[in-house]
């Protein structure tokens, strides 16, 4: 899952066009991390994915930092994931000192309602919940005043050699305007443990002038089959500017943990 962020509390949504792959691979690329575009998948029956990462996004004199990301996903049958998302944050802005505390928890429920193995082509509802922590987040500007609830959709379609995902959704925002999400990222593998891919990602809200655009490029390397090395860099379609990034990424590690190896660790 993702949360777009330099203010995704600020922001919280997407519009996006499909773009073309870096690559064509015979393998298929998947969405969510180091992407901000989810995919239909789930992790398996008892499976744990987890993931994480360093996530900057850096504006003409500002940043903001999570430092780092927690990405915890849990299987239930083939077709439910159970997630957890939240981030320590740092919160720079010139000539003030930085600003650390927690991000609002994000709780959801994907399910995997539609899959068909010939086409490739599969569908999922991923319905989440982000609430504030019980500390100072909100008061010092770390956090939104209220919960959110977002509802998107996720679809995923193999064209000839090349993965689509595409992602849409409605946020409901509490003590805020509500918003909407949209994003695909589309690519393949080059070798059997590299995987390349590229996203289109925009965010914003409903009657409200701000708005969020970012392209970037990223990167999956399989070092082991439970352990990959996620990648990925881009910025703003806009002019970088306080509300645009000149910079955003998402430097991290996808922890695959199957019932058995799990057991045998202890």
């Amino acid at each position: 899952m993702r949360k777009l962020a330099a203010g995704s509390w600020r922001l919280r949504c997407v519009a996006l066009l499909p773009l073309l792959a870096l690559c064509c691979g015979s393998a298929l690329a998947q969405g969510g991390p180091p992407y901000y575009t989810n995919d239909p998948g789930t992790p398996g029956n008892h499976n744990w994915e987890i993931n994480l990462a360093y996530v900057p996004f850096l504006y003409t004199d500002s940043s903001l930092s999570h430092i780092p990301d927690v990405d915890i996903n849990f299987g239930l049958g083939k077709r439910i994931q159970l997630t957890f998302e939240s981030a320590w944050l740092r919160d720079y802005e010139s000539p003030a000192a930085p600003k650390y505390g927690l991000e609002q928890d994000q709780l959801g429920a994907k399910w995997n309602f539609y899959g068909n193995g010939g086409s490739g082509f599969s569908i999922a509802v991923f319905p989440q919940l982000s609430i504030n922590n019980p500390n100072h987040s909100v008061q010092r500007g770390l956090a939104p005043p209220g919960a959110s609830f977002l509802l998107p959709f996720e679809f995923s379609r193999k064209i000839e050699r090349i993965h689509f995902n595409w992602e849409a959704g409605y946020n409901f925002v509490h003590l805020g305007p509500n918003g909407w999400i949209a994003g695909v990222a589309a690519g393949g593998n080059v070798t059997k443990k590299l995987e390349l891919d590229t996203e289109f990602y925009s965010v914003g809200f409903f009657r409200a002038s701000e708005h969020q655009e970012t392209m970037d490029a990223g990167a999956r390397y399989k070092i082991h089959s439970d352990f990959t090395v996620l990648m990925m860099a881009g910025r703003s379609v806009a002019p970088a500017s306080t509300h645009q990034p000149l910079f955003v990424g998402y430097f991290g590690v996808k922890v695959l943990l199957p019932p058995k190896r799990a057991a045998d660790a202890h």
